[in-house]
């Protein structure tokens, strides 16, 4: 049990710090490497795998907000951005990987929707943040 409460304990403190480097982070390229590992932590770690999986096991994706997707995009954006494949990656990527490879070159307009979004982004990682914390805190959740 004591084990169970120091890893719950360990990664709400990671959790805080990767939110306290989304939510301090000036509006740049930056920002969105934040937002990549913020999303990171969140999908690779186990007590969090409940938010991911299916409905018919138990799953709680319905309580992360449907603004997670965009959040998601700019994840997979940055881990696609420098990768050359000849391998079809969908439209969704290849817009992903064009907005953010515009804003790391300094090419920054509200034509570009991952920049117009910035400020909702930074909140909505705030209510993820909220959502994922009150889980943790939640008695008889297995770490």
């Amino acid at each position: 049990m004591l084990r169970k409460m120091a890893s719950a304990k360990k990664i709400k403190l990671v959790l805080d710090r990767k939110l306290k480097e989304v939510c301090e982070t000036p509006a740049s390229f930056t920002f969105f490497v934040s937002l990549h590992d913020f999303v990171k932590y969140i999908e690779s770690t186990p007590s969090f795998a409940v938010f991911f999986s299916g409905a018919k096991k138990g799953g709680r994706a319905k309580e992360l907000s449907p603004k997670y997707s965009v959040m998601r995009q700019v994840y997979q954006g940055i881990e696609d951005i420098d990768v050359r494949t000849t391998n079809d990656l969908g439209h969704d990527r290849y817009v992903a990987i064009r907005e953010l490879s515009l804003i790391r070159n300094k090419d920054v307009s509200d034509n570009n929707s991952f920049w117009k979004r910035r400020e909702l982004l930074r909140k909505v990682a705030g209510e993820i943040h909220h959502t994922l914390q009150s889980y943790l805190s939640e008695s008889g959740v297995k770490h």
